[in-house]
């Protein structure tokens, strides 16, 4: 799930891109959309992704897109305002524990002109946990392609059989592993360490865990660290230490500089990676690329560079060829 840590430790942190891929060439003119293709603005909040999402003819609302929680959730605010029905109790796994929570019964929710044709039943939290009207989770996404623009500010949902359409040269493409429902990434290191990654688009900082902090620490590797306390969406807090990753590599792209924060938050637990290296990748790594491209059901992630400085970001190309990289 999502969490919004303190902004006090992250305001004015500067991070740099450093590509080993080549400069990709002049982009292609747009193919035509695939059928069942729809692009839809989205927003920035707190450095979060929400879009417009519609709850039968209300709306629309602002909903956080969430690829790191499995459930799509409403606020208790907006479910009483909807007078929407109680439905089942649901388990929900957040950042500091497991809990048992209400949901309440979302009927023809929708996403620009796509429309859910099952009954959702969203775990309701409260709005001021949450930082908008809900969370669109992969329970929505789950056989759909997504992709984000962050140059235009623009969300395309599609399916995932449909063609991904032109990339430019340079796009790196990464085939995941499925791990208990999430995407993970495999070719992947801070500083040297190679670790597990999970693409978490409703996390505003990337959170490491404890073995990568100590992998870190006895290569003398670790730089000096800050406490920052951090809220999840249930309203449970916890302390994380803030350090800056001198560089993520993910395949072909390094990023550099980039804040993370420390500590052994639910998610690592249920994902039975407490003991090995492994970090939640949050918005603050990537909002730095222009494009990224997850496929929930082909299990694939494309990241397009950007071709020149984004939001302060150093971009340095070298090398040849676009890089696919498997599991």
């Amino acid at each position: 799930m999502s969490r919004r840590p303190s902004s006090l430790w992250f305001a004015g942190l500067s991070c740099a891109l450093v590509l080993s891929s080549p400069l990709r060439g002049q982009q292609q003119p747009a193919a035509a959309p695939e059928p069942g293709t729809e692009t839809i603005d989205y927003h920035v909040l707190e450095t979060r992704m929400t879009v417009p999402v519609s709850i039968g003819a209300h709306g629309p609302f602002n909903f956080i897109v969430d690829t790191g929680s499995e459930r799509t959730v409403v606020s208790e605010e907006l479910a009483r305002d909807l007078a929407l029905g109680p439905g089942r109790t649901a388990t929900v796994h957040s950042m500091t524990e497991v809990s048992q929570i209400p949901t309440v019964i979302v009927s023809d929710l929708r996403i620009g002109q796509r429309t859910m044709e099952d009954d959702i039943h969203a775990p309701a939290l409260a709005r001021t946990n949450l930082g908008a009207a809900g969370i669109l989770g992969v329970d929505t996404l789950q056989q759909q392609r997504v992709m984000f623009d962050f140059k235009r500010h623009e969300m395309t949902v599609m399916p995932s059989q449909a063609s991904p359409g032109r990339w430019p040269e340079g796009t790196i493409v990464v085939t995941a592993r499925s791990r208990f429902g999430r995407l993970m990434l495999v070719d992947a290191a801070v500083d040297g360490e190679r670790v597990y990654v999970i693409i978490d688009t409703g996390a505003q900082v990337t959170v490491g865990n404890t073995a990568l902090r100590r992998a870190l620490e006895r290569r003398s590797r670790l730089g000096p660290t800050a406490q920052v306390r951090m809220i999840s969406v249930t309203g449970g807090q916890f302390t994380a230490d803030y350090t800056v990753a001198r560089r993520i590599r993910i395949g072909g792209a390094d990023i550099v500089n980039l804040p993370i924060a420390f500590a052994d938050v639910h998610p690592f637990n249920a994902l039975e990676l407490l003991d090995r290296p492994a970090i939640l990748l949050g918005m603050d790594a990537l909002g730095l690329f222009e494009r990224v491209s997850v496929d929930f059901a082909n299990r694939r992630v494309r990241l397009l560079t950007p071709a020149s400085s984004l939001d302060g970001a150093v971009i340095h190309i070298a090398g040849g060829g676009s890089t696919r990289l498997g599991s």
